[in-house]
């Protein structure tokens, strides 16, 4: 999911880029760094203070790389982006976008949603897999929304992760992207990049928040999940990290893990920087790639 504090959805507020600009861009800090990436190797006793030097000079690397950084989940308003990121569990935001335009059509605001027929809701939300489970949560949270909070989608976290289906990950990524209220966001690619980069070797996603937190001052919490999970979905893959074409490789202990190769690494890149659509079918003005797909769309 823009300022530092992602006040505005969807917006980086900075100029944005042409797909062949931002592939320009990626190929030249490629280039550069593809030769001193080699000589990287894993520090031996790497004090706290140089980790956290050089945890911050990956951020303003990323800054650099990714400074149109957003929330990959389509929505104008708090209440869809808090239904949007229930939905995205266990699933994929481009699935997910695909499927609201329908589910926000029949259900657009919390009082609509609480009222649905759960069956007919299911059938809507179907695409996102575990859709019994995600329609119970809806009408769960919706109905909340609309006897305790007036219909509104509260802006505190300890509010939201009373919702059901809410924890502090989507309440996190609601409160940093439609409130403007700094926050980490720690899912999958987070907390698989930090431990990459030898930040921490904590598993639990509340740790792993507790970490970063103290790495970083709060302005830059929001921002920073955007470009690691952008870098995670990109560049730095689960199975097969795209090392010979990443620009943050000559600070990466964990380089070599993939593809050093900057041939073979470049035809690894997802999204924008391999030249196809995000996982947005509204994106942000300034997004330098294309927009997904519609539902169904060739």
């Amino acid at each position: 999911m823009s300022s530092s504090s992602s006040s505005t959805p969807g917006k980086s507020g900075k100029p944005g880029k042409t797909g062949t600009a931002a592939t320009a861009a990626t190929a030249t800090t490629t280039a550069r760094t593809a030769a001193t990436a080699k000589a990287v190797k894993a520090p031996k006793a790497e004090s706290h203070l140089a980790m956290v030097r050089r945890a911050r000079r990956i951020n303003r690397e990323l800054a650099e790389v990714y400074p149109y950084a957003h929330p990959e989940l389509d929505f104008r308003n708090p209440f869809e982006l808090l239904v949007a990121t229930v939905l995205s569990a266990q699933t994929t935001d481009l699935r997910v976008n695909q499927t609201t335009p329908a589910l926000f059509a029949a259900y657009p605001t919390p009082e609509d949603m609480a009222a649905a027929v759960p069956e007919e809701m299911e059938e809507i939300i179907r695409p996102t897999g575990f859709f019994r489970a995600k329609t119970k949560s809806l009408l769960g949270l919706s109905a909340a929304l609309r006897d305790e909070f007036g219909g509104e989608v509260p802006g505190r976290l300890e509010d939201l992760v009373k919702l059901p289906g809410v924890g502090r990950k989507t309440a996190n990524v609601v409160l940093g992207n439609a409130f403007g209220v700094p926050g980490i966001t720690v899912d999958t690619h987070f907390g698989r990049l930090v431990r990459r980069w030898k930040w921490t070797d904590e598993e639990d996603p509340v740790k792993v928040e507790a970490v970063v937190a103290g790495i970083f001052p709060k302005s830059e919490w929001t921002m920073l999940s955007h470009r690691v999970v952008f870098h995670g979905r990109r560049i730095c893959h689960a199975r097969k990290p795209a090392c010979g074409a990443c620009p943050i490789a000559p600070l990466c202990p964990s380089y070599g893990e993939g593809e050093t190769d900057p041939e073979k690494a470049g035809k690894l890149l997802k999204y924008e920087m391999g030249g196809y659509p995000g996982q947005r079918l509204s994106p942000p003005a300034d997004y330098p790639g294309k927009p997904a797909p519609a539902l169904g769309a060739g």
